[in-house]
């Protein structure tokens, strides 16, 4: 019929599909963002800053051993001429928290055997030639000390005597003067290292044991350190690197002041 408008057929399935998409986009924008827990976050591992800090990385990466070991300093050393007898040096040196383990003392008496309650090993005038013959048994006795002393008025026999056993080890005793208390010495003594430098241009030295905590063994390192450092013709521009390690552990560099 003419004037009748004509309504368009409208598609209930078109319809109901655009709907339940506006709905899905209306729950996408409405999901709130889940932040995730702090612990779940990579933190980035703290760079060391300080002497301690490499001493607990260096005993994280040593495994356990059923002995107790020792905390070893290697400096390195550049720029050096060794050859130089002035530039070499043999140093004792006293570590302020000690060696962290029992360090043995031999003592060479005479007036001052009855004294020396503070050594481990006591050997009289009368006992030095004899044990100069029983050479299994002088080896023996330096093996397990690792201090000498002697008193005075015996150096001259103990160099002749015993001298060719005990130099080329580095055990020559340090002598005594009479007439004084040995055992201040004996106690100091088990708290020193050797501080080298031969023909190499290396330095090894014994800063402490594992049982030891690790800020003691800290300050033995830095004071080894310095001392090391005041000892080279141009100080710290004569180190190269510096590393630290337990004994079956690995070698770890430490970042120097």
């Amino acid at each position: 019929m003419a004037g009748k408008e004509v309504k368009a057929e409208k598609k209930p399935g078109k319809e109901k599909a655009v709907s339940n998409k506006q709905e899905k986009q209306t729950e996408v924008s409405e999901k709130p963002v889940e932040n995730k827990p702090e612990e779940a976050l990579k933190e980035e591992p703290k760079k060391p800053k300080t002497t301690e800090d490499f001493i607990k990385i260096a005993r994280e990466k040593a495994k356990p051993r059923k002995f107790v070991q020792s905390w070893d300093l290697c400096i390195n050393l550049k720029g050096m001429n060794l050859k130089k007898p002035e530039n070499r040096f043999n140093l004792d040196f006293t570590l302020p928290e000690g060696r962290g383990k029992d360090v043995k003392v031999a003592l060479f008496a005479d007036s001052l055997a009855s004294k020396a309650k503070e050594a481990n090993l006591v050997i009289k005038k009368s006992e030095i030639d004899s044990l100069a013959k029983e050479k299994r048994k002088l080896k023996k006795i330096v093996k397990e000390h690792d201090w000498f002393f002697g008193e005075a008025t015996l150096m001259v026999q103990i160099g002749k005597t015993l001298g060719p056993v005990l130099a080329p080890k580095g055990k020559m005793p340090r002598p005594v003067p009479p007439n004084i208390d040995p055992d201040p010495l004996m106690l100091s003594a088990k708290k020193k290292v050797r501080v080298q430098v031969k023909e190499t241009p290396v330095v090894h030295i014994p800063i402490g044991s594992d049982s030891m905590e690790d800020g003691q063994v800290a300050k033995n390192l830095d004071a080894v350190f310095d001392f090391v450092k005041e000892k080279l013709p141009k100080g710290r521009a004569n180190i190269k690197s510096l590393y630290v390690k337990l004994t079956m552990g690995p070698a770890i560099r430490v970042r120097m002041r």
